[in-house]
């Protein structure tokens, strides 16, 4: 039987209900309500504290004494529990630190939709609620359904001035924002090839919103130069396997597109909101504040400056695409233009800390 990358994984066709030992259990400020909620189950000791891994992101630094003091619990909590991989508040995105812990063939969760990110690795990434998330904590394990699945195969390659963000919103607009749900999503053809890691990071990102279960990109040479290899092991979908839906798409014919209000799905060409008085952006967040994006925007605006009614906000993916940056004058650049770095975090995006306006 010809089998699918999800069912592979897994050990199991489509529809089949398994139990699994996720290799990485990702959370992040919720960890305080999680470890509540793990109490609540008379948890104790976390059973495999060397799988969690947690991020300080999505109010970094804390915007209120609440926040600080939660913060600050689950900084004892980590301690207590002689958690390994945590990541204090600047450190970086959660989806962005996860790349410096994916590997191919792993099974990770997250207590964020998100979570889907490190397909971009050859792995199962998916996003758990809260609840779950306590669970596994207890136990080590969880239950999923293993998911149908959706070709996606790129052939040629992205034209000078579009991005992977184009191409994620163009299969967005396509299929609509629920027309993967549940699914597992593989990218397939000779266009991967031309995809850099970033790319596939921003591409396996957005798979959340269009309601997917996961995203996965195989374990290519691509990869293999990532982690400073020649060849990397992997998993991927046999030949001729099933899918529920396929779809191949040139990547020479996409072209810069848009979201505009209120659906992820509501798509118009750049050229169609020509005109459109814009008086915010931020550059940053878990889809596009890796260095490539900065130093974009930095050659863009070398030598410019942001119109005075106009708020620029810049937020990089981590701290060390920060320090990369600072090295490269990609920030100087930004600042001189006019621009306002923050930390590494998630707040700008999420609307919960430095940089929001409503």
């Amino acid at each position: 039987m010809y089998k699918t990358f999800a069912e592979k994984i897994f050990g199991a066709s489509a529809g089949t209900i398994v139990f699994s030992k996720p290799d990485i259990i990702l959370t992040h400020d919720n960890t305080a309500s999680i470890k509540n909620t793990f109490l609540k189950m008379k948890g104790e000791k976390v059973i495999y504290p060397d799988k969690l891994l947690i991020v300080l992101d999505h109010n970094a630094p804390p915007t209120s004494s609440k926040l600080a003091t939660q913060y600050q619990e689950i900084r004892e909590f980590v301690n207590s529990q002689k958690i390994k991989n945590f990541y204090d508040a600047g450190r970086g995105i959660c989806h962005q630190i996860m790349s410096y812990h994916a590997k191919p063939k792993m099974i990770i969760v997250g207590s964020d939709s998100h979570t889907c990110t490190a397909g971009a690795f050859n792995s199962m990434a998916v996003g758990i609620d809260r609840t779950e998330a306590a669970g596994i904590w207890k136990r080590g394990e969880t239950w999923f359904n293993v998911p149908e699945s959706i070709k996606i195969t790129l052939n040629g390659k992205l034209k000078k001035g579009v991005y992977a963000k184009d191409l994620s919103l163009w299969i967005i607009g396509m299929i609509g924002s629920a027309g993967a749900n549940y699914f597992s999503i593989e990218y397939h053809g000779e266009g991967v090839k031309t995809l850099s890691i970033s790319e596939r990071m921003t591409l396996t990102n957005l798979a959340s919103e269009m309601g997917a279960k996961n995203s996965v990109f195989p374990a290519d040479e691509v990869l293999a130069k990532f982690y400073g290899k020649e060849k990397i092991d992997g998993i991927f979908a046999d030949e001729k396997a099933n899918y529920s839906k396929e779809i191949e798409i040139n990547l020479d014919e996409i072209f810069p597109i848009i979201a505009v209000p209120h659906n992820v799905d509501n798509i118009k060409s750049i050229s169609q909101i020509k005109g459109k008085k814009v008086h915010q952006a931020l550059i940053g967040t878990c889809t596009n504040g890796r260095l490539d994006d900065l130093r974009i925007a930095s050659e863009i605006l070398d030598g410019k400056k942001i119109a005075k009614d106009f708020q620029l906000t810049v937020t990089p993916a981590s701290i060390e695409i920060y320090l990369k940056a600072i090295e490269e004058g990609i920030i100087t650049k930004l600042v001189k233009a006019g621009a306002t770095i923050l930390s590494a975090s998630c707040g700008a995006c999420l609307g919960t800390g430095q940089g929001f306006s409503g």
